[in-house]
């Protein structure tokens, strides 16, 4: 095909899918049945994970619940069972390990079979300037909210492909889109978890695998006890999230198969914006923002005794 034919159709198919696109944010799209699927979350036993493992209860699918946590794990299943799950598998798992990940992976397999929608969730922030982090830490920040994802794919991809059915999501972070101050092992982390489903997700779509989705998901703070002592210096604007709204946005993303989620809204004209304007221009404007004062009071999680 010629240049000028080509540059016609890709012209023609942007007015086409723009105004697809506008139609499908008016009218509310129809979301997929997922009753019987086989579900795994990773980071299930709190905060998000835990959430997202009750809402998929709800809708009839099968729960296999991985977590480093084996207490937390179990009330998760409990609650699971509460809320209408028949099916909930668990296994205590630390997916900062390669090889730990691959044989529970291969017990999942023997077990409960093969995994339809795979949720890597587990996630951890150490909250410290650069400088100060200890490389044991940064290691693995690294092993966990990323390699832990090149684990999982690794293990349960394949059987996706096989079938052309599946969906890949990722809990990632706004972080993973634009610098923080105080952040930087943890936006690294996030930047290449992105970076990786994105490809992934197009080596599906160059393959042929259209079956098998992707779903990337990139929230503000959430309100979970992972980001404690956190502020936000303008809370209309860009607000802390509540996890039960954060929960409701993720599987509504999940059921209606969308690539990209970010959380809240105003965060897509931010983004807009960085890659518009100049550098300093963006100084400016991430000091108005309060982004180089997000992390002055952050204490995490506290771990309980």
């Amino acid at each position: 095909m010629n240049f000028f034919l080509e540059t016609l159709k890709v012209l023609l198919l942007t007015i086409y899918l723009t105004f697809e696109s506008i139609i499908l944010w008016l009218i509310p799209s129809r979301r997929k049945n997922v009753a019987g699927e086989l579900v795994l979350i990773t980071g299930a036993g709190s905060g998000i994970g835990r959430l997202v493992a009750l809402e998929f209860a709800r809708l009839g699918s099968t729960l296999v619940l991985w977590d480093i946590n084996e207490e937390g794990n179990k009330e998760t299943s409990r609650l699971a069972k509460k809320n209408g799950a028949v099916r909930v598998h668990t296994y205590t798992c630390d997916c900062s390990k390669r090889e730990e990940v691959y044989r529970v992976a291969d017990q999942v397999k023997k077990e409960v079979g093969d995994i339809s929608i795979l949720i890597n969730n587990a996630g951890i922030v150490t909250g410290k300037k650069f400088i100060e982090s200890p490389d044991a830490l940064v290691e693995k920040t690294m092993q966990v909210n990323t390699m832990a994802h090149f684990w999982t794919y690794k293990a349960f991809l394949p059987a996706m492909m096989a079938s052309n059915h599946g969906h890949l999501v990722s809990i990632a972070s706004s972080a993973g889109l634009i610098g923080v101050n105080g952040l930087a092992d943890y936006c690294a982390s996030k930047f290449a978890a992105i970076g990786f489903a994105e490809s992934v997700g197009l080596e599906m779509l160059a393959l042929g695998k259209t079956g098998v989705k992707t779903t990337i998901v990139c929230p503000y703070f959430i309100n979970t006890g992972m980001f404690d002592g956190c502020a936000t210096k303008w809370p209309r604007l860009i607000p802390i999230l509540e996890p039960e709204y954060a929960c409701k946005k993720i599987i509504d993303a999940i059921l209606k198969e969308q690539v990209y989620l970010v959380m809240p809204r105003s965060l897509y004209v931010v983004f807009a914006f960085k890659n518009m304007i100049s550098a300093k221009l963006g100084v400016v404007l991430g000091d108005y923002l309060g982004a180089f004062h997000f992390m002055d009071h952050f204490k995490g999680r506290i771990k309980k005794d």
